[in-house]
Parts: C-alpha cells; sequence; structure tokens
C-alpha cells in the first residue's frame, strides 16, 4: 500500500498560519494533482510530507501508521520521495554518478576468508544497477553521459530514478514542467502514467491546468492555507479549478490585437549582437531582430541557452562584445543601466528578488526604485507626499494586496511582489518593455491579470520584447515569436501561424524553415 492520510496537519510559523487543519487523503496507485494560489500552502504541506518541515500539531499516516518525520532522510525511509522544482545534480557528474551519489556501492577487499568493503567505487556495477532500472522504467537515459551535457527532460528523468533506486512509492513533484520543451512535457507526463502503471503514487504541485487534467485522477484545491476543495479530474473543468482557486471566473486564453504586418516604425534594434560568459565562451552569438511599435516580440527557449545572457546585455548588466543596439535609431549599445531606463526603456528582471526589489526596503521604496529622481525637490529632498500618493495609486491600480502599505516588501507574496515591479515599470511611460519570465511562479489570477496589462501597454503602442520560458504565455501574447538554441536565434516565427509542436521542435534546435521574419 502507498496511501497517505492527514489529519488536521497545521503548520505556523509565528502568528501565520501556512497550512491550518489540513485533511486529505492520497490514494495509492493514483496522481493526486494540488493546485491554488501563490501563499496557499502547496508547498508547506509537501515540504512536510517530505520531511523538511514538522508540523505544529496534528498526524502524518502512511498506511494507517502514523510517522513524525525529523528530515527527508526520514521520508525516504518510508517510501517518500521528491523532485524539487530545482534539480539537485551535479552537472560534472555523469548520469549513474548522480543516482548513486551518497549511496555509493564499493568493491570488495578479501583478506583469507573475510570480506571487507574498500573505499574504492564499483563503477562497474553502479553502471549495471543504473542501467537495469533504466531498461525497467523505459527511460531513455545514457547512465555514461555527464548530466551538464543531457536535456532539461533527461534531467528531470535522473531526478525521478534517483528517488526510485532509493526504493519509494510516493514520488512527490514540484512544478515538474516549467522548464520543458511541449515535447519533453509530454514525455515526461507519459512517464507519470507509466509510473502509475507500476503502482507508484504520484503527487503533483503544478499551476498548468491542462496537465492536471491531462494526467491526474483527482485534484485538490488549496486556498489561505486550507483544502477548499476536491474533484475527481474526470468531473471537473480547468475553469471550474481556476475559479475555485481565484473566486471568480479566470479567462484563461486572451484575445490579442494584431498590429499592421505593413508596419514600419522600427522602436527596438539588435544587429549582430555577440556576448560572452566569464569564462571566455561565447554564449549569445550574432543575434539581429526588430521590435515594432505596439508589438509584442517572444523569445522562446529552454532555459540556458542564452536568453538570461541576451537580456543581461539589453538591460546594461553585461557588455556586448559584438553588434549594436538601436533605440528609435539612437545607438544605446553598452549603455549602463541608469542611462537606459532615462531612454524610457522598462525591465521586468528574470529574478524578482535578486534584481527587481530590495526585500529589505519599504514597498514605497520599491515602488519609486530606478525612478527615484523624479521624486527630488529642491535638488535635495524627497518628496515623500508624491512617494506615497504614487504608492497608494499603483497599490489601488495594480491590485497589489499588502497587509501593511507602509511594510516591506518582503511581506508580498511572490504574486504581489511581481504586481509591484510591473506596476512601477508600466507606470514609468515606457517606449520599449523588456520583460523577463514576467509571470514565473505567479498563479493564475494573477497571470491573467499581468497578461490583460501587457495588451493594454501593446495598445497603447508600446514595444514589448518577452522572454518567457512559458510556451503558452509566449504564443498567447507575441506577433512574433524568435526561438533561441545555444545562443543563438534558430527561427522567427509569425504568431499567428505557429504551432507548440514547431515551436517545441525550434527550442529542441531543430529546424525545418529557411526563411526567418526579420
Amino acid at each position: 500500500m502507498n496511501k497517505i492520510e492527514t489529519f488536521n496537519l497545521t503548520k505556523k510559523f509565528g502568528d501565520f498560519i501556512a497550512n491550518d487543519n489540513i485533511n486529505i487523503t492520497i490514494n495509492e496507485g493514483e496522481i493526486t494533482a494540488i493546485v491554488g494560489e501563490n501563499g496557499a500552502g502547496k508547498t508547506t504541506l509537501m515540504n512536510m510530507l517530505y520531511g523538511m518541515l514538522e508540523p505544529t500539531s496534528g498526524e502524518i499516516r502512511i498506511n494507517g501508521k502514523t510517522v513524525n518525520f525529523k528530515s527527508p532522510a526520514d521520508a525516504i525511509a518510508n517510501g517518500i520521495g521528491m523532485v524539487h522544482q530545482h534539480f539537485k545534480l551535479a552537472p560534472s557528474l555523469t548520469v549513474f554518478e548522480n543516482i548513486m551519489l551518497g549511496i555509493e556501492i564499493k568493491k570488495k577487499i578479501k583478506l583469507g576468508n573475510k570480506s571487507f568493503n574498500s573505499i574504492i567505487v564499483d563503477e562497474k556495477k553502479e553502471k549495471e544497477i543504473v542501467q537495469k532500472i533504466i531498461d525497467e522504467y523505459k527511460f531513455d537515459l545514457d547512465p555514461n553521459a555527464k548530466v551538464k551535457n543531457i536535456s532539461i527532460g533527461a534531467k528531470q528523468r535522473v531526478e525521478i530514478l534517483k528517488m526510485l533506486y532509493r526504493d519509494v512509492d510516493i514520488l512527490i513533484f514540484d512544478e515538474p514542467t516549467s522548464v520543458l520543451t511541449p515535447q519533453e512535457v509530454e514525455e515526461i507526463l507519459d512517464s507519470f502514467r507509466k509510473l502509475k502503471k507500476q503502482g507508484k503514487t504520484i503527487i503533483m504541485i503544478t499551476h498548468k491546468l491542462q496537465e492536471v487534467m491531462d494526467v491526474s485522477d483527482k485534484v485538490i484545491v488549496m486556498k489561505q492555507g486550507k483544502i477548499i476543495g476536491e474533484k475527481r479530474t474526470s468531473e471537473t473543468t480547468p475553469e471550474e479549478l481556476a475559479r475555485m482557486m481565484v473566486g471568480r471566473d479566470i479567462f484563461i486564453n486572451i484575445n490579442k490585437d494584431r498590429i499592421n504586418a505593413e508596419r514600419s516604425n522600427v522602436i527596438y534594434e539588435l544587429k549582430n549582437i555577440s556576448t560572452e560568459s566569464s569564462s571566455g565562451q561565447k554564449c549569445v552569438d550574432n543575434i539581429s531582430f526588430k521590435i515594432y511599435e505596439g508589438e509584442i516580440f517572444g523569445i522562446a527557449g529552454v532555459e540556458g541557452n542564452g536568453q538570461s545572457e541576451l537580456v543581461k546585455v539589453i538591460s546594461g548588466l553585461m557588455e556586448a562584445t559584438e553588434g549594436d543596439i538601436y533605440l528609435g535609431g539612437e545607438n544605446i549599445t553598452n549603455k549602463w543601466p541608469k542611462e537606459i531606463r532615462k531612454s524610457r526603456i522598462g525591465i521586468i528582471p528574470e529574478d524578482r528578488y535578486a534584481q527587481g526589489l530590495c526585500i529589505e526596503m519599504k514597498i514605497s521604496e520599491n515602488i519609486i526604485a530606478g525612478h527615484h529622481d523624479k521624486y527630488v525637490k529642491m535638488r535635495i529632498f524627497m518628496d515623500f507626499d508624491a512617494i506615497e500618493e504614487q504608492t497608494d495609486k499603483l497599490i489601488r491600480k495594480y491590485d497589489i494586496r499588502v497587509s501593511d502599505r507602509h511594510g516591506k516588501a518582503s511581506q508580498l507574496s511572490g504574486g504581489n511582489a511581481q504586481k509591484l515591479i510591473i506596476a512601477r515599470e508600466f507606470e514609468s511611460n515606457p517606449r520599449f518593455i523588456i520583460a523577463s519570465q514576467p509571470t514565473r511562479g505567479v498563479d493564475i489570477g494573477s497571470i491573467e491579470f499581468i497578461h490583460k496589462k501587457f495588451l493594454e501597454l501593446k495598445r497603447q503602442n508600446t514595444a514589448i520584447l518577452l522572454v518567457s520560458s512559458e510556451l503558452s504565455e509566449i504564443m498567447n501574447l507575441s506577433d512574433r515569436i524568435a526561438v533561441m538554441y545555444k545562443g543563438k536565434i534558430v527561427d522567427i516565427v509569425d504568431a499567428s501561424e505557429a504551432t507548440s509542436e514547431q515551436l517545441g521542435l525550434l527550442m529542441a534546435g531543430i529546424k525545418k524553415r529557411e526563411k526567418i521574419l526579420l
């Protein structure tokens, strides 16, 4: 049996209740999806099931037996494994070395009639064992391949095999498809189906409701630390689940206005841009494109193919080693971030906490960050009345939910932190917006809100560069889509003609077209 039950499971952090009397049953041999808005308590619940957090009160039972986990090792010993959103792999090691890491098989040494374990790893035996488990689960993996050289989808399968080799029967996945190509998504969902057939129990946290519908047997909906609903997947719809999560109707697919294909007003242009990493390796290779007034130009690709470095170059955080960048015909190559902002370029960075906010500063201070010179009067005094007025205005306009408007940015959930950054950048009267991963880790209600704001800006003729690993987001919002692979643009396609299958192949570096839409 692989059944999990919780009884009045509660977790408090000080006075804050993250999980409030959670009562759930995860059935043996089923795939259970857990969905909810940011801050709903999903990850806290999973961390308790995996031994990373201890409950404040309540019980966890495995096959009817109460368990008290002090660490993930205790959870694994009781048959529970967890595959995290950010992989815990050693890139320089091989597939088999990663799977066996921490539980290596040592060569035997015989002395007379006695046998002892040596300090030398028996690599031949380890490879045989790993190949056997690869064959058993029909995963397409080479045990001798270095992890740094395999695809994201293959890394996901290595993480799964790590857990399966440790003889777990219950697998927890946190956002398992967040950085995969469409083809890899289907492969991983197919892996879930195979594991289910072999009697494994799977729990998946995800924001992607179509994947919930495609692969799960049951859906549990969380809101504000509580279970607010539970449905058999066959008896619900994505729209109903979204309504349960957010408390209102959500428009999952949006309608965008197309730009005039003949429009010739180029706002932003890259010509043969290249740059190198700190190790001297070319990570952005001869990239060229134009973005027109009122156009959303999407860049798709599996993470790690140069998108992050490209964004750093065009936002002034890295230098271009070759090529030129133009804004409205003016060369702005290698300008400092402050100069770029003064050129009326808004920047929504990839990592909202590392690059977009200072969480120890007040919400109002973050609202004006990068634009604070506009709030200086008499050259030396800050206009605090104007700052407070702007803060109140943007909190209302962008529905930024705060417990204390005078508090620090650290109080904000991920979705509301992202809304703050978007409010600040959109309200700066930009000619051009650079948006990198604008809805990463954001719940479905906030995604809908953010997408609508992008389209409002587009209707005001602002040009937008949208970089996202979410293919549905790229296809929903973009007018044209460039696909990056190994630092290069492999193709630029019209979004109205693009399919997820076509883009998925391009994201894997497989190009069939010759004409590029510049």
